[in-house]
């Protein structure tokens, strides 16, 4: 439905859609390429066998890079893929590419272990971004969802009481200012200042309401620099 609503209006910038393994589907993947999209989908074996019949057969391109870290902490990933092989059973299945990585830490234990269908053309020069990408889909629930729902934002309380558009009104605003803090962690020097010299996000806003509450600011930078150096302004 949202490709249906959404999908030609973004079309020109040639999006790349992600999925978990349930949008690993035929009628999915030609919806998406229906609206001019790529897509990049999980693709686990245990839904998708025939796919895998192929994948285990062909031959698989490879790719190895060592990520070396202090403390002994260094990760290997390894990328393997192959191209044109049958999304579903069927003459008439779609043929995608398959790509898969693995992660190894620096004893060799295989930490993540996952795999992918995508409409795009897979290389070795292009293998490592696109398997980013296609991890990336986690940051949404450990970035986002998470630090609404337990750090400060308190996204998961009842917005349910009041009339009409109340509760998307309230939701939205929660939104609005993650979008805008999450700005400012980027791009505002004196702000990125005050959250590396408090700690965790809620522990930032808790100093924030309470100095706030006790102290008169001329500005927001009085107010941040305070925070940073842990000092009022003179009175």
């Amino acid at each position: 439905r949202w490709l249906i609503a959404h999908g030609e209006r973004v079309r020109p910038f040639r999006p790349v859609y992600l999925g978990d393994a349930l949008f690993s589907s035929q009628p999915m993947a030609e919806a998406v390429l229906a609206t001019g999209a790529d897509f990049l989908f999980v693709c686990k074996r245990d839904s998708h066998k025939t796919l895998y019949e192929y994948v285990d057969g062909a031959p698989l391109d490879k790719h190895e890079v060592t990520e070396r870290r202090p403390g002994n902490l260094s990760r290997t990933y390894r990328y393997r893929w192959t191209a044109g092989v049958p999304l579903r059973d069927g003459k008439d299945a779609m043929n995608v590419n398959w790509l898969g990585v693995s992660i190894l830490d620096a004893k060799g234990k295989t930490t993540y272990d996952g795999a992918f269908v995508t409409s795009l053309p897979v290389t070795a020069e292009n293998v490592v971004e696109i398997a980013a990408c296609a991890r990336a889909r986690w940051k949404i629930e450990n970035e986002s969802f998470n630090v609404l729902k337990n750090n400060g934002y308190n996204l998961a309380h009842n917005f349910g009481h009041g009339k009409k558009y109340l509760a998307r009104t309230f939701a939205t605003m929660n939104l609005l200012a993650f979008a805008f803090h999450t700005a400012c962690d980027c791009l505002e020097t004196l702000w990125q200042q005050a959250r590396e010299a408090i700690g965790t996000r809620a522990r930032f806003f808790q100093e924030l309401h309470i100095i706030s509450a006790y102290v008169v600011f001329s500005s927001w930078t009085s107010l941040i620099i305070t925070l940073v150096s842990g000092k009022a302004p003179p009175i």
